[in-house]
């Protein structure tokens, strides 16, 4: 893929078109109090405690959006002692949570910290259903789910579920609470951007990793690859639903979630990546009022850093948790 969007100094001051819905804050203040109210408790179980040596996983459930069953898996070190920094972990698009042995170990294994990984609801690779939207998972089509409304909207419910997971993470003895950061790639970059921005609970750090959701006026604007291309679409068949569909996304653009962080934050950007444009990174980026760092990489697409931005994220994790 060549270079396709704006120059890096242009980037490095784009403001998005998207605006932020006057009652932003009070949809979400809402949002949140209808929902913390559920009963926090922390379901674990052991994962293979026969077999893994160097790890202890556990088979996470608990309460996200509406009180729902959350799947996830929380991993430490093994024999580790006393309580530990912990870094809660969302997933790329249309995935799931996997296996503990897969790059969720790596904290634990090559820093020693523990690591809260959220399965997100509905979404074809995972476990976690989507009891408001759907019985159980499906495969594509979560970006124009519920999208008549944002009360509807399939990411109040995934935020929400973020949110609470930090909540989960939170309340674990083997977690220290002061030393907690969010991190994803992807879609799971723009959920930890949600996370970090709307979490009651106070987190340390925000690693968003090439991050979708954001920008959504833009992004649907100068690509045609998914997963933005689902609303496009839907657009392209629903004429007459632009503005309301616009003002729904617009309660869920990072656009609008990044002023509000207050932890440090650390991003990455792929300035070839044709599924989440650098345009659309730097949107929510430069939005970020609290201690920030960029890490770009100038002939990458989608895959960003790769291995490289994990290392740099683990850098960052020791250096501020």
């Amino acid at each position: 893929m060549a270079f396709f969007d704006l120059p890096l100094d242009k980037l490095q001051s784009y403001q998005s078109s998207s605006i932020c819905p006057d009652d932003f804050d009070a949809f979400w203040a809402r949002t949140l109090k209808d929902h913390a109210s559920h009963d926090p408790a922390v379901k674990l179980t052991p994962f293979e405690p026969d077999t893994l040596k160097t790890i202890q996983a556990f088979d996470v459930t608990y309460a996200g959006f509406d009180g729902q069953p959350i799947k996830g898996w929380f991993i430490k070190p093994a024999n580790a002692q006393g309580p530990l920094p912990c870094i809660v972990i969302y997933h790329g698009y249309g995935g799931g949570r996997g296996l503990p042995i897969d790059v969720y170990n790596n904290w634990p294994t090559q820093i020693g910290m523990a690591s809260f990984v959220m399965d997100t609801r509905g979404q074809g690779g995972g476990e976690t259903g989507d009891p408001t939207g759907s019985a159980g998972p499906t495969t594509s089509g979560y970006m124009t789910r519920g999208i008549e409304s944002p009360d509807n909207y399939y990411y109040r419910r995934v935020y929400t579920d973020a949110v609470m997971a930090i909540r989960a993470a939170a309340s674990l003895a083997d977690v220290d609470p002061k030393r907690i950061g969010v991190t994803g790639g992807s879609q799971g970059g723009g959920i930890s951007i949600a996370a970090a921005a709307l979490t009651p609970h106070p987190i340390q750090i925000v690693m968003p990793d090439v991050p979708f959701l954001c920008d959504f006026p833009r992004a649907t604007s100068i690509l045609d690859s998914m997963p933005y291309a689902e609303i496009s679409r839907f657009l392209g068949q629903q004429r007459s639903r632009i503005d309301q569909t616009f003002k729904t996304l617009s309660y869920f653009d990072g656009v609008h979630l990044a002023p509000r962080i207050k932890a440090r934050a650390l991003f990455s950007v792929g300035l070839m990546d044709n599924i989440c444009p650098p345009s659309t990174v730097y949107a929510a980026y430069n939005q970020v009022k609290s201690d920030k760092e960029m890490r770009i990489y100038h002939y990458n697409n989608h895959e960003g850093g790769g291995v490289v931005q994990l290392l740099e994220r683990m850098r960052f994790a020791v250096k501020h948790l």
